[in-house]
């Protein structure tokens, strides 16, 4: 059975084999080593990635901890499932993943996941204020001259996927898995609804901090390691000139490197960004002879232990890296 477990590990990482023959292995795996639902009469419900399992946390609080799957330093760009993962996949009561884009590693898992197991895709949500994926390094105005948010889109599938990075969606994702839970498991709906509410006015709290640290910030230029955080750029108006490369994983040419050393130049851009795991290298060579300085911002909090506080967290440290970074005097 062990070697069938890793066979079945290999074929999620194997991107060209027919897609009905991995959901078959998947489903295989699900009927052979698991009951059809969640046992003990608790809410089973796993999580893709840190900062979503941070607000799912919250919002269960009393009733169960879900499992995360994306741990410890790894990303969910190229995170591969464990056969462990997958199992605890196929005995969830509720699936939830913010979008395929972000977290690739669930498009083949979601198709094989037994009818059991109720999917949830937060970017689909209700509530969910989306910016279009940018597909250039270099960024454009936040609005037009009537005020309208040029970023914004109702197209899922171009939009970019950072979506807890504004708060506002923070609050629309503790709503939204607060109704799914409680039509799922009617027994915890109260919990679950009075979590929510806590949440929500612990976020709003939140954001009125952030802008507090962040309002000295703005109209000061920066450049990040990819485009991951227009979300909370937009919310709290700041200045975000640009990125080192679009996606984390597409490494930038040497004339993309060129081009931005004489964009941070000419733009006086106080600070470039990198993230943890990813080229730090690269801001080295691209603030040599610049008056640029370097910091680092870590997005999706791979460096913290998850729990319900992570976001919160996550948050925080988000504004304070860019305050010690472009005011380290104020």
């Amino acid at each position: 059975m062990a070697s069938g477990l890793w066979t079945l590990g290999d074929t999620l990482r194997c991107a060209d084999r027919p897609r009905m023959a991995t959901a078959g292995l998947l489903m295989a795996l699900f009927l052979a080593t698991s009951p059809a639902s969640a046992a003990d009469g608790g809410a089973d419900v796993v999580v893709t990635i840190k900062p979503i399992h941070s607000l799912v946390a919250r919002v269960m609080e009393g009733v169960g901890e879900p499992l995360l799957l994306v741990d410890g330093n790894a990303s969910p760009h190229n995170f591969a499932l464990r056969p462990s993962q997958v199992r605890a996949s196929g005995k969830a009561s509720v699936f939830i993943r913010v979008s395929e884009r972000l977290e690739p590693f669930t498009g083949k898992l979601v198709r094989a996941l037994p009818e059991s197991v109720e999917i949830v895709t937060l970017i689909d949500a209700p509530g969910m204020h989306l910016l279009r994926q940018r597909h250039n390094g270099t960024f454009v105005a936040h609005a037009d001259a009537d005020g309208h948010d040029d970023g914004a889109t109702g197209d899922t599938e171009a939009a970019d996927s950072h979506i807890w990075l504004d708060p506002q969606n923070a609050r629309a994702i503790g709503r939204y898995v607060a109704e799914v839970l409680s039509a799922r498991f009617p027994e915890h709906a109260a919990q679950f609804r009075s979590n929510a509410e806590r949440l929500d006015a612990d976020i709003a709290a939140l954001t009125s901090e952030l802008a507090a640290t962040t309002q000295p910030l703005q109209q000061k230029p920066f450049v990040v390691f990819h485009d991951a955080y227009q979300y909370f750029d937009r919310r709290f108006d700041l200045d975000a000139a640009g990125s080192i490369t679009v996606s984390p994983d597409v490494q930038p040419s040497a004339k993309r490197l060129i081009e931005l050393r004489r964009k941070i130049r000419e733009l006086k851009a106080v600070c470039v960004f990198a993230e943890p795991m990813f080229q730090l290298n690269l801001v080295a060579v691209l603030t040599e002879d610049t008056q640029a300085r370097a910091g680092t911002l870590d997005p999706e909090g791979l460096g913290l232990q998850p729990g319900p506080q992570l976001y919160f967290v996550l948050m925080r440290n988000l504004a304070a890296a860019l305050k010690a970074c472009l005011a380290p005097s104020s």
